[in-house]
Order: structure tokens, then C-alpha cells, then sequence
């Protein structure tokens, strides 16, 4: 069995910002409630008549050049979304023949907030056996073409951009490995974080758009309550896989979707705010997006570094769960 590694690592956010300042123009809210119950400052928008597949490129083509790779190195495309381009194909397809990538398998996983994870589980599997050896795994999302504008439950939180992995067959004696991976659903909550309308079973017709259940509807307090237990969970799942104790852990790449959140899963732990990537106050929550654009803020600013232990966790609608533990 191989070893998979990061080579690579790139993200990008659209230029345009929607602040809570704005929002105070939308719905009935303000600067210092959004704030206060969720630490969130503002959110990147996507450009008028740009793509999911347009952030992805600018992400991929960042984590390529970390990786001193080209995209015709890669063997597989994995696009972990909720808001790809179209309904059919896959946001992953459209991706490939953007980047001029050869003609390699290219798919869209979708488990929400936890994608980004269970697609780095997923490649992982792919290199571990030697079925592939470069693999391009995105977390990507435009959230704010699902979101109602009117519904400030959800729209003072969602925002818009991509960030990429490039995970590599990693040498025999490397040790800067994914470590351990693990994944979890419970359909039975699904109904806390959902959009009813606009799939098979409510297709689209005149009273899905007039009630609105096209778009995201959120129950915000059981979901708090469900992300905490579900994410520290996984953490502990990470950590007594590995006989790792969370004093060893130099970073918590947590999903960015509520500070408080965050917060909470790390005082589970006793474990330090001050070693937590928090980005939250930037780019809101931008679902599959988020962890490998706060991953990649963490390079940037120079926390993050080679050879540190990281573990990153996650929950999605689902709901999902999962974290990896890895030397980066």
C-alpha cells in the first residue's frame, strides 16, 4: 500500500464582498448581531455569468504550481461541490477540459460541508492501492446563487470560492502523509439543513419558486448542537486512530462555518484558539470550499508549515462528518 502526500496546495476568492453592513440593507439584521452569534465580517460573491468551474481553474492552477506540476500530470479531477455549473455533466468534466488536462476520470462528490474531506478520503483510497498517482482534489462553491436574500437564518452566512489539493504518491521514507481518514453520515437529520425543492422528488414548478424551497433552509440551533458533537467526535476518531494526543497537534483546520462553532469543538479538546486556522470572519461559510482555502490562508500567513501535524474536521447537511489527521 502507498502513501498519499499534499504537493500542492492553491485557493481562490472572487473579488467582489458582501459585508454584514450590506446585508443590513437586505433583511432585518446588523453588523455587531452577525457578529456576535457567528464571527462572520463578510463573504466573497462570484462575478456575474462566471461559474463554479471558473474559481476552480484559478484555485487548480495555483495548487499545480506548488506543486511544480503540470495539469497534464494529473490522473483524476475530484470536485467536491454542491453548487457545480450544471446539473449535468459534472462541474469535474468541465474543469478538466478547462485546465487542458488529458482525457482522465473526473467526477463531483457532494456531501455537503464534509465534500472536501470525503473527497480527500476518496483520493486517498485511489493512491493508496496505486490506481492513481496525482490527483486534483477541489472544494468549491457558489452559495450565493442558492441562498435567499430575504431569509437571514442563511444569508448572513454563505459565501462564494475554491481551493485545491494536489495529492501525490508520496516516497517510501516520507513522512509528510495523510495519517488517517474517517467519514460518517446520519441521514436521519437531514430535514436540519436541506433545499426540499428543485430535485426529483419536488421538481421545479411555479410553488417551488413562489415557496422559496429552492433555496437552503437552515434549523440553526439543532445544527450547532449536531456540528459540535459530530465534529469533535471525528476528531477524537482521528486521534485514537493514530495514538495521537491533542497536545501533539500543531493545527485545527477546522470547517469555517460559525466561529462560535469552531470554538466550541476546540474547547472540547482544552485545545488552544491561538492553534486554530479561523478564516470565518472573511469568507463566511463557504461549505466544501472552506477548509482548503482556510488551509491554504494558513500557508500564507505562515502558521502552517512542512512537516506540522494538522487535523481537519468537518460537518455538512447530511449530516455528514469526517476528519483527517496528516503531516503536511
Amino acid at each position: 500500500m502507498f502513501k498519499s502526500k499534499i504537493a500542492g496546495v492553491g485557493s481562490f476568492l472572487p473579488e467582489k464582498v458582501l459585508t454584514n453592513h450590506d446585508l443590513e440593507k437586505l433583511v432585518e439584521t446588523s453588523h455587531d448581531w452577525i457578529i456576535q452569534r457567528t464571527g462572520i465580517e463578510r463573504r466573497h460573491i462570484i462575478a456575474e455569468g462566471e461559474g463554479t468551474s471558473d474559481m476552480i481553474v484559478r484555485a487548480a492552477q495555483k495548487a499545480l504550481l506548488d506543486a511544480k506540476m503540470q495539469a497534464t500530470d494529473l490522473d483524476l479531477i475530484l470536485v467536491a461541490t454542491l453548487s457545480g455549473d450544471f446539473k449535468m455533466p459534472a462541474t469535474a468534466c468541465i474543469v478538466q477540459t478547462k485546465l487542458g488536462a488529458k482525457n482522465v476520470m473526473a467526477f463531483d462528490l457532494n456531501a455537503a460541508c464534509s465534500g472536501f474531506l470525503y473527497s480527500l478520503i476518496v483520493a486517498d483510497q485511489f493512491i493508496k492501492t496505486g490506481f492513481y498517482k496525482n490527483i486534483l482534489v477541489v472544494g468549491a462553491e457558489s452559495l450565493s446563487r442558492i441562498v435567499n436574500y430575504k431569509d437571514r437564518d442563511t444569508c448572513i452566512l454563505f459565501g462564494d470560492g475554491a481551493g485545491a489539493f494536489i495529492l501525490t504518491q508520496a516516497d517510501e521514507k516520507d513522512t509528510n502523509v495523510i495519517l488517517t481518514g474517517h467519514a460518517h453520515a446520519e441521514g436521519q437529520h437531514a430535514e436540519l439543513l436541506w433545499a426540499e425543492g428543485g430535485g426529483t422528488k419536488v421538481p421545479f414548478d411555479q410553488e417551488v419558486l413562489d415557496k422559496g424551497s429552492h433555496f437552503m433552509q437552515m434549523k440553526g440551533k439543532e445544527i450547532f448542537k449536531n456540528a459540535t458533537r459530530t465534529m469533535a467526535a471525528c476528531c477524537k476518531e482521528a486521534l485514537e486512530a493514530t495514538n495521537t494526543k491533542p497536545e501533539q497537534v500543531d493545527w485545527i483546520v477546522p470547517h469555517q462555518a460559525n466561529l462560535r462553532i469552531i470554538e466550541a469543538v476546540a474547547g472540547q479538546f482544552n485545545f488552544p484558539m491561538e492553534r486554530v486556522i479561523t478564516t470565518v470572519h472573511e469568507t463566511g461559510n463557504t461549505s466544501a470550499a472552506s477548509i482548503p482555502l482556510a488551509f491554504d490562508a494558513g500557508i500564507k500567513d505562515g502558521k502552517i508549515k512542512r512537516g506540522q501535524l494538522i487535523l481537519l474536521t468537518a460537518f455538512g447537511a447530511g449530516l455528514t462528518s469526517g476528519s483527517v489527521l496528516l503531516r503536511y
